[in-house]
């Protein structure tokens, strides 16, 4: 079993000699500073010989952060690319030139365009090479990297089903650079950045595992707790070609680089007593005796000395037993965490929900929502984007269609309204697959996801005057690319906070969304509490969510809050205002699921969870954890 070193930003720039594989940072953020800094290190050092830097580099989220951090150094620092070699390690199949899914162009907008590699240093595949040239061009590319000696740095993230590149499942260890046929999961990972699976091509270039094998140094980052279940099959499990990413433990200067999420299923992170010692601090307590029970199958309350004996966990015993003394103790803990009234019923408060996009906050604290204006509370809703390109087109024919009749039928200025028509159309008719819509499109959507949020705050009793739409300019660029937040965006969160004076703020925690909007938002959200807490500001009590695509672990939540059948009937029927989202969202993630069996399940396995352990026997749950001041969850 490899060994996990747990680092953070003060830490991460005294761990270069070290031996062990997997590095844990407290946010991919970190991650990606280290990473960026080990890359220049190597720049600089070849640079200095007067030698060519050869890096083997990914397209997609993952890497982004690595590459802002090696624009800025770039910029700030005068870190020189003009050494530099690089070889993208994957190309889709069959784009058009310039095409903005092409993995080629991605590096181009988010990283190439804004440092000083020569371009002559970049390779990347043909995109629209015939196929007849196809294995010509796959043995040139080969070539291309083996005349450099192979990359000084490979980076590398893992697929959702333990590919690398697109080496997809039983490649073999001795593939080189080819033509692949793109696995069903690979193709639903990427069909958020080509509007539709059906969209996605069925093939795509890639560089080989022996060709990967044989770097100087890998990098492989995984980020979020998506990735937690593949990250332990490529650090733990035996190696296979079932699973590529095992294979690269065959490298001898490799380094797995991941935030807490994606390492939490690793042993020495989700069971750390059964590997080391540990400190038993009462959140490591109430770990560990949850997991005992889990193991045993038995309520809290039923644990003896025996099953704590037989599971290894005897120090507790000594620390804090009988069993039956400790058992109490964490069930009085988790029976605090229920909560029927989350702001209390006096004094009335203000309530301040963020929710990155327009139904996070029904699907994710819906119940909650139904609660707090039942105990009289005021309840504002920040919906902090617009959504809107999670609409599907069909949506805006309706919408158009619709719009059109009504002036018809009204005698409103028919004129314009049959030229809006014909322009919306015109626009979707001549759309390609997979590009980004007209602005009168995306307006369109916007305005269905607005009507959608009202409809849904309304079913959960929110007033219209307190719901606040603030879409971000972060989110507007109509692709699933996303800008860098920026100070505008953090002025108009500062601005809602200080207008609204909430007494109860709940903040989206939600990392597993695949398009990272989640994300953003919350970032922004904490940054400007932490910046109003350093000024002085005596911040509300800040509570942060979960739902649409994960849930707390039992042992993390500090509120839940109980909700009977029929408030989860209210809460559905709230989720079901945004008819845009039905029947199938249009990007999904890997969870196919409807966004209202999504909430029901997580909220009726919440209270199940809560029933196993011995608590009461609830219908559903939804659940919480307090803001500690960090931007660690």
């Amino acid at each position: 079993m490899p060994e996990i070193q747990y680092i953070t930003s003060a830490t991460a720039k005294s761990v270069g000699g070290t031996d062990s594989p997997c590095y844990v940072f407290d946010s991919s953020d970190d991650a990606a500073k280290y990473v960026a800094r080990q890359v220049a290190n190597i720049i600089r050092e070849r640079n200095a010989l007067g030698h060519t830097a050869v890096l083997g580099l990914v397209a997609g989220s993952t890497p982004t952060g690595v590459y802002r951090e090696l624009i800025r150094l770039h910029k700030e620092e005068h870190l020189d690319f003009s050494r530099v070699m690089t070889f993208n390690i994957t190309e889709y199949y069959g784009l058009e030139k310039g095409q903005q899914q092409s993995h080629a162009h991605w590096m181009e907008e988010v990283f190439f365009k804004h440092v000083n590699v020569p371009a002559k240093n970049i390779h990347v595949f043909d995109t629209t090479i015939p196929a007849a040239d196809v294995k010509e061009h796959c043995r040139w590319y080969e070539d291309k990297i083996n005349q450099t000696g192979s990359f000084d740095l490979l980076i590398l993230g893992i697929g959702a089903n333990g590919s690398i590149g697109f080496n997809e499942p039983y490649t073999s260890a001795n593939s080189k650079t080819r033509l692949a046929t793109l696995d069903p999961i690979t193709r639903i990972a990427a069909a958020s950045d080509f509007f539709s699976e059906s969209n996605v091509p069925l093939q795509g270039f890639t560089v080989g595992m022996k060709t990967i094998l044989g770097s100087k140094k890998i990098f492989v980052l995984a980020f979020g707790d998506h990735k937690a279940k593949m990250v332990k099959a490529a650090v733990e499990s035996p190696q296979s070609d079932e699973v590529p990413a095992s294979r690269l433990r065959e490298h001898s200067d490799i380094s797995f680089l991941l935030d807490k999420s994606a390492s939490e299923r690793l042993t020495a992170m989700e069971t750390p007593w059964t590997v080391e010692s540990v400190p038993w601090t009462d959140e490591m307590t109430k770990r560990a005796v949850l997991w005992l029970g889990q193991r045993t199958q038995k309520a809290l309350l039923k644990l003896d000395d025996a099953d704590f004996r037989a599971y290894g966990l005897h120090q507790l015993l000594r620390l804090y037993g009988p069993a039956q003394v400790l058992c109490n103790k964490v069930f009085m803990w988790l029976s605090d965490t229920l909560e029927y009234h989350p702001a209390g019923k006096t004094p009335k408060k203000r309530i301040l929900c963020f929710s990155p996009h327009p139904d996070d906050d029904v699907i994710s604290m819906g119940g909650t929502m139904i609660r707090l204006v039942e105990d009289g509370h005021e309840v504002h809703v920040a919906y902090m984007t617009s959504g809107n390109i999670a609409v599907h087109d069909h949506d805006v024919i309706r919408v158009s269609h619709l719009f059109t009749e009504l002036c018809r039928h009204f005698d409103i200025s028919g004129d314009k309204a049959d030229g809006l028509g014909k322009q919306v159309l015109t626009s979707l008719d001549s759309k390609k697959p997979g590009l980004s819509d007209s602005e009168a499109v995306l307006n369109i959507k916007r305005l269905i996801r607005w009507s959608e949020a009202q409809a849904a705050a309304k079913a959960c009793g929110c007033k219209e005057e307190y719901l606040h739409f603030l879409d971000l300019p972060f989110y507007r660029t109509g692709t699933i690319s996303k800008k860098p937040a920026a100070e505008e965006d953090h002025q108009m969160v500062r601005q809602c906070i200080e207008s609204v004076n909430p007494q109860q703020i709940y903040v989206p925690g939600d990392m597993t969304d695949p398009h990272g909007t989640h994300r953003v938002c919350s970032m922004i959200i904490l940054h400007i509490l932490q910046q109003m807490q350093e000024e002085g500001t005596v911040l509300p009590e800040v509570l942060i969510y979960r739902g649409a695509w994960q849930e707390w672990p039992v042992d993390q939540i500090e509120l839940a809050v109980p909700l009977s059948p029929g408030d989860l009937e209210k809460k559905k029927s709230a989720i079901f205002r945004h008819e845009s989202q039905k029947d199938r969202a249009l990007f999904p993630g890997s969870d196919v699921r409807e966004f209202w069996q999504r909430a029901e399940e997580r909220n009726r396995s919440t209270a199940n969870t809560y029933n196993q352990i011995g608590l009461p026997e609830f219908y559903a749950l939804e659940a919480f954890v307090r803001w500690n001041g960090t931007f660690d969850f």
